[in-house]
């Protein structure tokens, strides 16, 4: 017969597997946990519990060497790495998926060559970074792979980002170019790992992490160009510069949780200097006359092709 304690302190979600999630307490203390009928949270219709979430717990006596317990409470999250869920299809009906709670930046992974490098997909992961106030690193991995002339191609896509102040590090995990500077943009802070599968995010942060075989990775589809799904659960490690990252699954479609049409522009840093010049306040930045940020488009002061990524993403918005 089990018996509950009470009293245990409150812990870290490390990793789900399954219906099963391990939580580091306060003291250091891991626990193999579930959630039953009566767990509690603070956070409305999402996901229940997530990695990255701070958790209370009941500490459960088995008479084994494990440390169980249940959770009964999930508090407030800081900040989350989220994505819509269709009801339809959810049989826990919650209308938010979380993929990382209480992160301090997010890390887009994508790649230079195989899959091929997309900055639609880059542009919809930093309108959710500026939406949440969260920092942004972007790592374009697989750089051993690319040819001279592509190598300039990539770094010439990449430019824009640069010239918006955003952290970009080029990398190979397989000759381990640039994982420096990567580290010591994640040192100290809790990073999730995001992007289309097949980037190579999990033989990075194996890289990072100093766990080699830690995540499983995997090839791209020849056929199709696209990346095989290695991860399926968020986890959690730490990394022996100080801080920690979350390799989150491999998402083929990030849909925007939270984004209305209305706030979207606020999302696109370019903007903001230039939006208070348009001749309507509430100008969408897409047919109305006199608009400043399509007159900065047509004079090469704003990228063309993250102004088409605001058009894109703005006609994709319900």
């Amino acid at each position: 017969m089990t018996r509950v304690h009470e009293g245990v302190p409150g812990g870290v979600v490390m990793e789900i597997s399954g219906a099963s999630y391990i939580v580091f307490s306060e003291e250091g203390t891991e626990f193999r946990c579930r959630t039953f009928p009566g767990t509690k949270t603070e956070n409305g219709d999402s996901t229940l519990v997530a990695v990255g979430d701070r958790v209370e717990l009941k500490v459960i006596e088995t008479g084994s060497a494990l440390h169980e317990a249940a959770i009964t409470l999930v508090l407030p999250r800081r900040t989350a790495l989220t994505r819509k869920r269709d009801v339809r299809r959810n049989r826990s009906k919650e209308k938010t998926q979380v993929i990382a709670a209480n992160i301090d930046q997010l890390v887009v992974v994508v790649s230079a060559f195989e899959p091929p490098l997309s900055t639609r997909m880059i542009d919809r992961y930093l309108v959710f970074a500026e939406s949440e106030q969260l920092e942004t690193v972007i790592v374009v991995n697989k750089m051993d792979l690319d040819e001279s002339p592509k190598t300039q191609e990539t770094r010439e896509l990449m430019a824009p980002y640069h010239a918006l102040g955003y952290c970009v590090v080029y990398t190979s995990a397989e000759e381990r170019r640039g994982l420096e500077e990567l580290q010591e943009a994640l040192a100290g802070k809790l990073s999730a790992f995001s992007g289309h599968s097949g980037v190579g995010k999990s033989t990075l942060i194996n890289q990072l992490s100093g766990q080699k075989d830690r995540l499983r990775t995997g090839e791209t589809n020849m056929k199709t160009g696209k990346g095989l799904h290695t991860t399926t659960n968020a986890v959690m490690l730490a990394l022996p510069g100080g801080g920690h990252l979350i390799d989150t699954p491999g998402i083929r479609e990030f849909n925007l949780a939270g984004i209305t049409r209305e706030n979207l522009r606020f999302c696109f840093r370019e903007f903001l200097p230039l939006m208070q010049e348009c001749a309507y306040s509430s100008c969408t930045h897409r047919v109305e006359p006199e608009c400043a940020i399509v007159k900065a488009v047509e004079a090469g002061t704003i990228d063309s092709d993250r102004y088409e990524s605001y058009l894109a993403i703005h006609g994709s918005i319900d």
